[in-house]
């Protein structure tokens, strides 16, 4: 498919039930157009979107960004990359952001990643436990980030006794051995835009096929990770109706079907 003739988001006409479930929408790539992004999301049929802080410094800087868009939920931990920045007074200013604000509605991007190597496994791993500790002391659900460490990132959770507690895998991309492990925990899946991407998702694509749709939710993680038809370009919520479509197709049902139980879900799972 050229440049020239990509569908745009809106073609699709779906209805305003879709939730992107993780989207950065305070990075400096959307300083220029963000009323515009949201604008087109709505236009779209997303109606949700939950907004990614990662720390408490982004997010003092960034909330003001959605004081117009109630529609806008927000989630706030300390990335596994930023892990050795996870000092006792930055821990303080978390626990005091979820209890004042309302809309933060759960501690997350959080985890493992063995990926870049910034950090420590060791320190990684002493700051994930500190936080789902502080998730499940405010009651709140987990979005979990991990990259080439699943098998670390699954075991602390089964060994710190997060089994059936309200978590969400963000942007999965394995196979359905990892799926059927996150499932017989009790937790959700979160599908991100590559599962649209021709090569290297086979697995990702039959682990999908097998996913319950009362599991299954949607994101964008924009701006990165854009689905075909747009892969390559800045990712931005609207564009999560093409990874609605890629699910609809994998696993035999309407669109329209897709975009709205994974919209509950997320609903659901957020107390949105």
């Amino acid at each position: 498919m050229s440049k020239h003739n990509r569908p745009e988001p809106e073609s699709l006409e779906l209805p305003p039930v879709g939730v992107d479930s993780h989207a950065h929408l305070d990075l400096e790539d959307f300083d220029e157009d963000r009323e515009e992004i949201i604008a087109r999301a709505h236009a779209s049929g997303v109606s949700r979107i939950v907004n990614v802080f990662l720390g408490p410094d982004a997010y003092e800087r960034g909330r003001g960004l959605f004081a117009a868009h109630p529609e806008i939920s927000f989630i706030m931990g300390v990335h596994p990359n930023d892990a050795d920045l996870l000092t006792d007074e930055v821990m303080e200013r978390m626990r005091a952001h979820f209890k004042a604000d309302p809309r933060l509605r759960g501690v997350g991007e959080i985890g493992l990643d063995y990926y870049w190597e910034r950090v420590p496994h060791d320190v990684q791993k002493d700051a994930f436990v500190r936080q789902i500790h502080l998730a499940r002391e405010l009651g709140l659900p987990i979005v979990i980030h991990s990259r080439d460490a699943n098998g670390d990132t699954v075991a602390i959770l089964e060994a710190e006794g997060f089994r059936d507690y309200p978590l969400l895998w963000h942007c999965f991309g394995a196979g359905m051995d990892l799926a059927e492990r996150l499932l017989g925990n009790g937790w959700h899946i979160s599908i991100p835009g590559p599962v649209t991407f021709r090569k290297n998702s086979d697995d990702v694509q039959a682990a999908v096929a097998r996913i319950p749709f009362e599991r299954l939710l949607l994101e964008t993680d924009c701006p990165y990770l854009a689905p075909e038809p747009w892969r390559g370009k800045r990712n931005h919520p609207a564009l999560s109706v093409f990874t609605a479509r890629r699910v609809a197709q994998i696993k035999g049902r309407s669109v329209e079907d897709v975009w709205r139980t994974a919209g509950d879900n997320a609903r659901r799972f957020f107390g949105l």
